[in-house]
């Protein structure tokens, strides 16, 4: 039995978390920061910084400090119940619904559409969302590869293309940072910080923490101080190579603005800058780095999905929910990656605070003896708080006014709540109940049903 990994057994297990991690969204949600912070830009990247790797990391960490075996077991510490509903929602959330069909919605918008008439459109999104899943569905069938498969070739050609493209912007910019648009003028870091939690991987982080658990365990660490170890070390690499390109993408939409405007969301810059820098070869490049980024983690989500499913429902098989999830989503990533992204939001504004305060919980749960009164306590007012935002966000997207019955409670919030107005209301509540219950928990230990 090992008690510790190499580095090259670390570099490949971070690469490959860096790689499942690493999308759609983190692509075009960094350009679509740098071009509307614009002068801003580095006080917006610290804010996705924390929720884009800082959150990611710790969930990745959680995972492994818990000693659970999967999401659920660790959200079943709040009810058994609520483990099933909370992890069904979230594999959905990070599957089928929103990131797996963005993951081909972004590939074809980047990587395709700039070559393709704009009349056929739809027509090509369909071709091209049938094969892009079709070959998730046979990668995704055999998950017991997916550390070679991912870490070891998928991997190191999107590092090396993204690094390639970004060297160029670093050496010779398309232009100067312009005036911040929205409300990057006047609360930059808040934006940023919000603005991480569209990547979606603080969420997908309490599933890819199971499966870089098992790839260290099949390395033989067994110890939970030796996996823990190993899970911050690989997940340390992965973070780093995160960090640095999103500041790198985030810099390179920053320094766009002046040559091409703003644009609607984060792919046409993409798509923009590298034909800049390279022509017709950069747009070749750039394809190929997005169809290799978006297919890693479309792999991971419907391997992930179809193993959880599978795990709830024993009666129906591991190969018929993968082939269920890729129709399902491909048909969903034909809406178009504007739809996606719209209807994503209000979920997310749910379920963010709710994955954040589990998180928190799991490093704090040995202060209070795992007592279950504290895990229900914040979890429900974490809701109570979660939910309005989602509500908000669906109105925000629907673009309606709020429902009569939602106003007071906003208003009540906004005025009783501090930081609500930068989305994070859930924040004060969450350490005052922790405390509180934490001390009844600690002092009437008999009277508190333990995990």
């Amino acid at each position: 039995m090992k008690t510790k990994l190499s580095f090259s057994n670390h570099l490949v297990i971070g690469v490959m978390l860096f790689a499942l991690f690493f999308g759609a969204g983190n692509l075009i949600f960094p350009a679509s920061l740098g071009q509307n912070a614009g002068t801003q830009v580095w006080i917006a990247v610290i804010g996705f910084l924390l929720t884009g790797i800082g959150l990611p990391f710790l969930g990745t960490l959680a995972m492994g400090f818990s000693g659970s075996k999967n999401l659920q077991e660790l959200s079943s510490r709040v009810h058994p119940v609520f483990a099933v509903i909370f992890t069904s929602v979230l594999y959905l959330t990070i599957g089928p619904f929103f990131a797996l069909p963005r993951t081909g919605a972004v590939s074809f918008e980047i990587g395709i559409l700039p070559f393709m008439n704009q009349d056929y459109a739809q027509l090509g999104l369909l071709v091209f969302t049938i094969v892009f899943f079709g070959i998730t569905l046979l990668l995704s069938l055999n998950p017991s590869k997916i550390v070679d498969n991912v870490g070891k070739y998928l991997s190191p050609g999107i590092i090396i293309g993204l690094f390639f493209l970004l060297l160029f912007v670093i050496i010779k910019p398309m232009g100067d940072f312009q005036e911040p648009q929205g409300n990057y003028v006047t609360n930059a870091f808040m934006t940023g910080f919000t603005e991480g939690y569209n990547t979606m991987d603080a969420l997908a982080s309490l599933v890819f923490g199971i499966i870089v658990i098992q790839a260290i365990r099949s390395m033989g660490v067994t110890s939970t101080k030796g996996i823990l170890v190993a899970t911050a070390k690989s997940g340390g690499i992965a973070i780093l190579f995160l960090g640095i390109i999103y500041a790198g993408i985030a810099y390179l939409g920053a320094t766009s603005v002046n040559l091409f405007g703003l644009f609607d969301n984060g792919g046409p810059v993409l798509s923009a800058a590298s034909g800049h820098y390279f022509g017709s070869f950069g747009a070749i490049l750039l394809s190929v780095i997005i169809f290799l980024a978006c297919l890693t983690t479309s792999i991971g989500l419907t391997t992930a999905c179809g193993e959880y499913f599978h795990t709830l429902m024993p009666k129906i098989s591991y190969k018929a929910f993968v082939i269920f999830f890729s129709v399902f989503t491909c048909i969903i990533a034909n809406f178009g990656l504007s739809n996606i992204i719209t209807y994503s939001i209000p979920v997310l504004m749910l379920l963010y605070p709710l994955a954040i305060v589990l998180i928190f919980l799991t490093f704090l749960s040995p202060l209070f003896n795992h007592a279950r009164i504290v895990y229900v306590s914040v979890m429900f007012v974490t809701f109570l708080i979660s939910i309005v935002d989602g509500l908000k966000a669906l109105c925000g997207s629907l673009e309606i006014e709020y429902f009569s019955w939602l106003k007071p409670i906003v208003s009540f919030y906004e005025n009783v709540l501090p930081f609500y107005s930068v989305g994070l209301g859930w924040l004060m509540p969450f350490v005052i109940v922790t405390l509180v219950t934490g001390i009844i928990a600690r002092f009437e230990k008999t009277d508190i049903k333990s995990v």
